[in-house]
């Protein structure tokens, strides 16, 4: 069994889903029944209320996790806890660190959050900063193949706060990448609905009608920061909501997917791209730090990005600290 009740938020790209499949997604070796049993036994709440298998989650909702059955229940003696490479990696990994945030640098293909087959990733390592109320608590993901800025909240008041940020877009985000091509034009915002396709590995996100009942609103905003003549551009992306692979989505719907990307490219890009892997970085996060005051925090660039910034010749200092100043969303 997991040794004590947490409280977990829910993430902004999980708006929507059903309390089963949230389940699911974090604990894929529970069974339907399980849950079942935990939610009629009022162990299992969300916002302090009871709660079905089938009521679905809003961003930002604290929900109540009991004790669960481990997938491969530990023998006596078997060392599961972190080892101390594990803690002085986890620890390499921090950007800004207080009484109330964390703040990471997530390296090119480290998962947030475990799987099936996903034994190594951000939530195990945070264990190195204890257990129980010391652990720091996820507020919002990146994709595995994303790097960069990554936030965490130390107890539950603090958590509660960032989750509540992210879910009410109250977060600017902005993430560098480069795409095939240029935009034109070269700034605006994207305005397209997704919807899921596919499951697991397979999942993507394709643009949808929004009076499709599987659509969700999705918002964008895209600059360009530089130019290696037509092959290429350096953007800054804002998302103004928080779907699955949007930005990643969003980039090949409108031609120009992000370099880098076995999921979204296509011929063009897949060629271009070369040995690049994802060029999409999570630059820069601003918000209400849960404690008063302002919390900025950027991500230098990993070594992924800068083999792409070296093959196009791309400079850091060409970017503007904020180059969504002053725009807002369409809606």
């Amino acid at each position: 069994m997991s040794r004590e009740v947490q409280t977990l938020y829910v993430a902004e790209d999980e708006d929507d889903i059903r309390l089963d499949r949230w389940f699911k997604r974090r604990w894929p070796h529970l069974t339907h029944i399980q849950v079942e049993k935990m939610a009629r036994s009022g162990q299992i709440r969300v916002d302090g209320s009871r709660v079905k298998p089938q009521d679905r989650l809003t961003a930002g909702a604290a929900v109540r996790v009991p004790p669960l059955p481990e997938a491969n229940p530990r023998k006596p003696g078997d060392l599961h806890e972190l080892t101390e490479r594990d803690i002085a990696y986890a620890k390499s990994l921090v950007l800004y660190e207080d009484h109330m945030v964390i703040a990471l640098n997530k390296p090119h293909g480290l998962a947030v959050q475990g799987g099936t087959k996903t034994t190594k990733h951000v939530d195990r390592l945070l264990s190195a900063w204890g257990e129980g109320m010391d652990r720091p608590r996820l507020v919002h993901r990146l994709d595995r193949d994303t790097s960069g800025v990554l936030l965490l909240g130390k107890g539950p008041e603090a958590a509660k706060r960032l989750a509540g940020a992210f879910a009410r877009r109250q977060a600017k985000k902005t993430y560098w990448a480069i795409v095939i091509g240029n935009p034109k034009p070269s700034a605006g915002q994207i305005d397209m609905a997704l919807k899921k396709t596919g499951i697991n590995d397979f999942e993507m996100m394709r643009p949808a009608e929004p009076k499709d009942p599987k659509a969700e609103p999705a918002e964008t905003a895209f600059a360009t920061i530089s130019r290696a003549a037509h092959r290429a551009a350096w953007m800054a992306l804002r998302p103004f909501t928080g779907r699955t692979h949007q930005l990643r989505a969003h980039m090949a719907a409108i031609g120009h997917p992000i370099l880098g990307d076995p999921k979204y490219g296509d011929d063009k890009s897949r060629e271009l791209s070369g040995p690049l892997k994802l060029q999409l970085h999570a630059r820069r996060i601003e918000l209400d730090h849960p404690g008063g005051g302002k919390l900025i925090v950027e991500a230098p660039l990993s070594p992924e990005m800068k083999a792409g910034f070296n093959h196009f010749g791309f400079s850091e200092d060409e970017a503007d600290e904020d180059p969504f100043e002053g725009v807002r969303r369409m809606r």
